[in-house]
């Protein structure tokens, strides 16, 4: 079990674009199970390799209840999306203690590798949509912060300094 250290907010890694997977070997079997352990001892829902400073398209999810459903998307990438908006409260391990509402598509489509490098399609709504569309920012360098109006951005930077340098 490995636990991999968490970029915070606002450090400019978190803004780099993640590269794509070209083999899925298990280097990156490796880094899908180390995600998941630090995804879990955080304790969260979703963790995108961008998060642990790693620059490639991999993100891990599990939103079940009993946090045994694991999903491994791999070069995600979202085909589809309904009309329909939903505003959720989103949170991120990244930015720890803050909590805002963020609109999004309510249903989307990703495509992408498993764990074995299989493609496979998925239709998601709810929780689960919200938490793809979260991760795939973090590969595309966007924290969800970003959705944020700027009063909030700079509130949540200093915060976020402040805790930092208390830490250090």
């Amino acid at each position: 079990m490995a636990v991999l250290p968490i970029l915070k907010y606002p450090d400019p890694r978190l803004n780099r674009v993640a590269k794509p997977v070209r083999e899925v070997d298990d280097r990156i079997r490796q880094l899908v199970r180390d995600m998941a352990d630090t995804m879990y001892a955080a304790p969260g829902i979703g963790l995108a390799a961008t998060q642990v400073d790693v620059h490639e398209r991999v993100i891990v999810i599990d939103v079940s209840e009993a946090h045994d459903e694991l999903r491994v998307f791999i070069n995600p990438e979202i085909v589809g999306e309904s009309l329909d908006r939903k505003v959720y409260e989103e949170g991120c391990l990244s930015v720890p203690g803050v909590y805002d509402e963020v609109e999004r598509p309510d249903r989307v489509t990703v495509r992408a590798l498993d764990e074995r490098g299989e493609p496979f399609e998925l239709k998601c709504e709810g929780l689960l949509a919200v938490c793809i569309q979260h991760e795939i920012d973090h590969l595309d360098g966007k924290v969800f912060v970003q959705y944020l109006s700027r009063l909030k951005q700079n509130r949540i930077r200093t915060r976020m300094q402040k805790a930092e340098r208390v830490i250090a």
